[in-house]
Order: structure tokens, then sequence, then C-alpha cells
């Protein structure tokens, strides 16, 4: 075995019975990994430095082929009813058979943390076949600085080989791509698909098993702090704002994607950010777009012009166009990764059918309710067979990732907000006056007035009604904001439209909770809208 660069030579990959007859690559940095995946034909450069690559097959997330071992340790653990289960047995054999892969092969090897929080961080080797993979990890995670590495040793190993093609029947899997996670000995094997996101979304489901028990709740969420040093996490699903709106330049991005609350406040799981690039313009998010001219981003199925220029509104080879970067390229990022306990939770959701307000407080016993609901809706055209507006529940707003049941995280998040007086609030950026097809998308200078409201603290003193349909606080009047916009069914031209639309909605959370009202006390389970309250 021929090794490269810096490691700490009493912890190797042969600590796992990872051996090869290649060259292995330890720690490297962009131009040696620049150099190796342009030599291998992996990747190409951008006309302004950034390492474009393909991800072929798999241009997204592969969650039907995503296991987790199923043994006396995580039996009575795991949330089986969302997460696939692998027997002990067939993923040995599937270790096996990665070793054997590996043992001819050039390797690539990163040692990395996920959490800023060196309480609760997680030393995290990963390996890969790639080198533009290896570029990815050490973009997304947190990077530990020389004496780090010198007494770095990983608690989880992820091993990436994307060459690599499971056998459904030997492994217990589904088809010849393979996410296999064991949460007991913190190994990830990844095989069969080359898209990178599958490397930072193992770590996080690693962290959503091991937080909980110790008191530390995780989160698929955006955050930021004021100059006052009050911090605000957003939670929402995809298409719902979530970077948009945590990109504020007056406040310093603690992390866009998945964070931490502990005793000592909040903590970024990451090092880096993994931002969508469709249709993205200097103009809308200029920090964004700024890092895709930068060396060290990777762009991930970004289409290149002639003369190697991005082309960001070409989705012929997927709508999920990403760009990889470390948080230090955005200008207003903080260099820790830390903050205080928050003072708000904003949870986002694009409401396609038109019925909620653009913003909203929520109590406690909502809040858990909303987080548990984890709702947002799908517009028509954004996918095959969607004709109309469609509801989507991702409970805890990032249900793949969540190993343990939806309860541990809802009464935890519950908690902490009880315990630390956080103001909440359920925000719309989705449809106001009428449907997708027929109302208009809420305004996004609207939106960021009310959430420098609410943000400020100035929006607890506004008057508040009770919303006949889900009964949560909605303000009445808010400072430059159109008081018709506050009160949706007052938008719509046909009222009992409106009314019809607000019913269906509200049957769609009562039908979608029934699953988790066996699991939440009687508060919450009073805080779900009720259909015979919704307006006549």
């Amino acid at each position: 075995m021929t090794e490269t660069g810096k490691r700490n030579p009493q912890c190797g990959i042969e600590t796992i019975g990872l051996r090869t007859s290649g060259t292995v690559h330890y720690n490297f940095g962009e131009s040696a990994l620049y150099e190796e995946a342009i030599r291998r034909g992996e990747a190409q450069l951008s006309a302004h430095g950034a390492l474009v690559a393909r991800t072929g097959e798999h241009t997204g997330r592969s969650a039907r082929d995503k296991f987790v071992v199923r043994d006396v340790d995580t039996e009575d653990q795991v949330w089986w009813d969302n997460n696939r289960a692998m027997p002990r047995a067939a993923f040995d054999r599937l270790f096996e058979d990665f070793l054997a892969h590996a043992a001819d092969r050039d390797l690539f090897v990163q040692d990395l943390v996920g959490g800023a929080d060196a309480g609760h961080a997680l030393p995290t080797r990963v390996v890969t076949e790639y080198a533009w993979h290896s570029l990815f990890i050490r973009n997304l995670l947190i990077r530990p600085d020389g004496a780090g590495l010198r007494s770095f040793v990983p608690r989880m190993t992820v091993i990436d080989l994307p060459s690599f093609r499971a056998d459904p029947e030997r492994h217990g899997c589904r088809s010849g791509t393979v996410i296999a996670v064991d949460l007991s000995r913190l190994i990830v094997l990844i095989g069969g698909t080359s898209y990178a996101g599958e490397m930072k979304k193992s770590v996080f489901t690693a962290l959503n098993h091991i937080l909980p028990p110790k008191g530390v709740m995780p989160m698929h969420c955006s955050a930021n702090a004021g100059p006052d040093g009050g911090a605000a996490v957003f939670f929402g699903l995809s298409g719902t704002g979530k970077t948009t709106l945590s990109a504020d330049p007056a406040r310093t991005l603690i992390g866009d994607d998945e964070h931490g609350w502990g005793p000592d406040g909040l903590f970024n799981f990451e090092g880096g950010c993994y931002a969508k690039t469709i249709r993205l313009s200097q103009e809308a998010e200029p920090q964004i777009f700024a890092t895709t001219r930068r060396f060290g981003t990777v762009l991930e199925n970004v289409v290149l012009d002639e003369h190697r220029v991005p082309d960001f509104d070409d989705g012929s080879l997927t709508e999920n166009t990403r760009c990889a970067y470390p948080l230090a390229f955005i200008p207003n990022a903080s260099e820790t990764g830390r903050a205080g306990h928050p003072t708000n939770i904003i949870m986002l959701t694009a409401d396609a059918f038109g019925v909620m307000p653009p913003i909203a407080r929520l109590t406690p016993a909502q809040a858990m309710y909303h987080f548990l609901s984890g709702y947002t809706a799908k517009v028509a055209g954004t996918e095959k067979g969607v004709t109309e507006p469609e509801a989507t529940f991702s409970t805890c707003f990032g249900a793949p990732f969540m190993p343990r049941h939806p309860s541990e995280y809802g009464n935890l998040l519950r908690t902490l907000i009880a315990e630390h007086g956080v103001a909440c609030w359920l925000v719309n950026t989705g449809w106001t006056g009428g449907a997708y097809g027929t109302g208009r998308r809420m305004p996004i200078g609207a939106t960021r007035t009310l959430l420098t409201a609410a943000l400020n603290g100035s929006l607890l003193d506004a008057e508040f009604r009770t919303d006949a349909n889900f009964g949560f606080a909605v303000p009445v009047a808010v400072p430059g904001i159109d008081a018709a916009l506050l009160d949706p069914r007052s938008t719509w031209d046909d009222t009992a439209a409106y009314d019809r639309q607000a019913r269906r909605l509200v049957g769609m959370f009562i039908d979608n909770f029934a699953k988790f009202e066996t699991n939440v006390d009687a508060a919450v389970r009073a805080a779900a809208p009720r259909v015979g309250e919704a307006a006549e």
C-alpha cells in the first residue's frame, strides 16, 4: 500500500480491515484533489475555477436503497416504519465485499468532524473512490486543525465506492445501489451511486441517532444570528425558502442545513453548504452565486456552455443541480459554527392551496404539532403526474434522516422551546388569493418584512386573531404590510371556495397526524386543526 499526504500514523484505514495494493491519499487539500480528479477524468474545470462533476444515473438521494442494520442494539431504538432494515449478517457480507472491492484501488481519505460543539462532535473518517468526492466531503464537514489531525481517532467511518454493485440476494438490499448504515458500529457503506449528498446525509443520520439520548436536539434546518446575538432556526422542506430567507446580510449565518441544539446553544453539524443552483442568479442570491466562481467549490450536475461558463438555467441533467463550498466562502458566516439558544423558531411552508396566512404565532404544543407534521405542498408541473396542488408531509422536516421515532424529536424540541422561552412562528411562502394556478406567490418583500418583525421582537406586540381553521394566532396589522394579506380568506374572490379548500387541507392534516396521536399528550392533540371550526 502506497501512502501520500498527512495522516495520523497510529490510526489509518487498516484499523477497519481496509487494505489496498493501490495508493491511499490521506487528507489531500484542494489543489491536489483538483489535479487527481481532472487527471482521472472524474471532473473538469469551469471558466471561473470551480470543479465540475456529474453523478450519472443518480442525480439525487436513493431513498429506497438506504438501509439501517437491525440488531440487538437498534431493535428498540429505531423507527422501523420509516427505516428499511438490513439483517446484521447481510451487512457483514456487504462489508466483506466492500473490503474486497477496494483491495486493488486508489483511495482518498479525509479525517473530518460532524458537529462544531466539541462535546457532541462525531469524528468521521471518509474513504472515497473518487477524488472529487473527497473534495466534496472536505467542503461539507468540519476540518480539524493540525493538532486535531495528529490526534484524530474516528468514531465513524464512511466508505463510498460508486463502482461497487450490490447483490440484493446476498446483501439483503433492493438493487445494485446501496446505502447501508450500521448505527451500532458507526460504519456506513455507499455503493452503486455517485451522488455525493449520500455521504453528508449519512453523517446526519448518525447524529440524529446519537444525540437525542444526550438531550441534544438534531435539526434539519438553517440558522442565523442577529447583531445582538439572538439566534433563529429555520425549518423547511425543499422549495420553502429555508436557504434564501436565512441568508440575511444583516445577520450572521450559522449554517444552511443541519444543526444541533444542546445545553450550550446551537451548533452547526457541518463546515460547508450544499446549495441548489437551478436558475441561480447573481441578482437574487449574490452570496451563493459568488461561491460558484471560486476555486475549491464543487459544482454537481451543472451544465457548462462552450466557454465552460455554468448555465444555471439548464436542468437537462437534473433540476437538482448543486454547489458545495466551505462556509467561509459566505462573507457573513460564523467562524465558530456556534450560537446561543435561539430566541425564534421559524417553520416554513409553501402552501400551494392558498389557505395559510403569511405568518402565525405558535404555542409550544402547536409548534410540536406542526414540527411532527412537516407540511408543505408540491405545485402542478414540478413532478410527473402532479396536475394540482399536492400536500407533502415529512415529519420533523426531514423524515428520511430520522432513525428514531418522531415523538422523541418532537418532545425534545417542545421541552427546549419551553425551557428557553422561544417564540415560534409558522411562515407561509406559498400562495395567496387562491391556490396555485389562480392565486399569486406570497410577495418575498412581505415575507422578509414579517420575518424582520418576528426576529426583532416587534411582532410580539401586535394585535392577534385566532385562525378559524388552525387555531394559531395571526397578526391583524403589521407596519408595511397590506392588512388584507394577513387574512387569506379575504384575498380570495370566492370566499366559499376558500372555505372548501381550507376544510380540505385541514382534513389532510388530521389524516396525516393520526399515526402520531398515541405518542403525544393531550395538549398536542388539542393543537390539531378542526374541520368543524373552519369558516362557514
